[in-house]
């Protein structure tokens, strides 16, 4: 349930007394993410989740992190999170949409998250925002999601009073406007088998699904909102990777290999831990001092 995970969170997270007051490792990799997450489950990472933390002029907005389908705030945010607490941000993560019974995950927490229908895990999102601003005192967030995490935060600032209250969200390959999996989503029983054993989230972001249809029908954004879209050509997950293009004022869409070129092999699970993608993301959050992106050697799944 999402009261007592965030709760947990806030109380647990080890305290830094003000934005920017410790400075944390920052490893750009999949596969330490996947043994730290591993080695400790349920935890916030690194620099997240400080209930003493308070905005400052050069960052007044705290930035909330929205993990992806059968991922967690552990695993997901192993690299941003300290990379934002190092940038003088205000950073909180949540675990969200879980469902009692097995479901396939990666480690990182005892139960998957991102696998209930991803209208209820929105739900989840605008309580933990309202949490979020009565804790810091900050009128507006930013928003930083992953895969589903791009997408879901879409639904709280369309029709659950979220727009008001984000100034700008940024999406690492999201499923804007769905997927095919690669293809499997029109294979007869596999959209049925990913659903028992990952979730019904799965079906939700499959392209022509119900939920999308009512999220994309009419504008992609909402006014008042900053938009960016991060996304990697090599996706494998999020197909084709042009579904998660927006279209509307205050959007950009981003294509790593447009910059990088075609050796940064980064693919879906590497954005969150690949250093070009994670400076595109500073750079959406903080426009008036964007610095270059630097491109280097990546590889899939890990990152780098």
């Amino acid at each position: 349930m999402l009261i007592p995970l965030t709760a947990l969170a806030l109380i647990l997270a080890p305290s830094t007394a003000a934005a920017g007051a410790a400075r944390h490792p920052v490893v750009h990799s999949g596969a330490a993410a996947l043994v730290h997450a591993a080695l400790n489950p349920d935890t916030s990472p690194a620099g997240a989740n400080d209930p003493t933390c308070r905005p400052t002029p050069a960052h007044p907005r705290p930035v909330v992190l929205v993990h992806g389908t059968a991922e967690n705030m552990t695993y997901n945010w192993y690299t941003l999170s300290p990379l934002l607490a190092n940038h003088g941000y205000c950073a909180f993560a949540l675990n969200f949409g879980q469902l009692p019974g097995p479901h396939v995950g990666l480690p990182g927490s005892r139960r998957a998250g991102g696998v209930a229908p991803v209208a209820r895990s929105a739900a989840e999102l605008a309580a933990f925002i309202d949490e979020v601003l009565a804790a810091t005192g900050a009128s507006q967030v930013d928003v930083v999601g992953h895969s589903q995490g791009g997408v879901m935060p879409r639904y709280y600032l369309k029709f659950l009073g979220g727009a008001d209250k984000v100034h700008t969200l940024v999406g690492l390959a999201p499923p804007n406007h769905g997927t095919t999996i690669s293809g499997l989503a029109h294979v007869p029983g596999v959209p049925e088998l990913l659903a028992a054993g990952v979730g019904p989230a799965v079906t939700d972001q499959l392209t022509g699904s119900d939920f999308l249809l009512r999220l994309n029908a009419g504008d992609d954004t909402v006014p008042g909102v900053h938009y960016t879209v991060i996304v990697t050509r090599y996706d494998e997950v999020v197909t084709p990777y042009t579904s998660a293009f927006l279209d509307g004022p205050n959007t950009t869409n981003i294509t790593l290999q447009d910059l990088c070129g075609p050796l940064h092999t980064s693919e879906h699970l590497a954005l969150p831990f690949d250093a070009a993608a994670l400076r595109h993301v500073l750079n959406a959050l903080d426009p008036l001092h964007a610095r270059p992106v630097t491109c280097g050697l990546t590889l899939p799944i890990i990152g780098g």
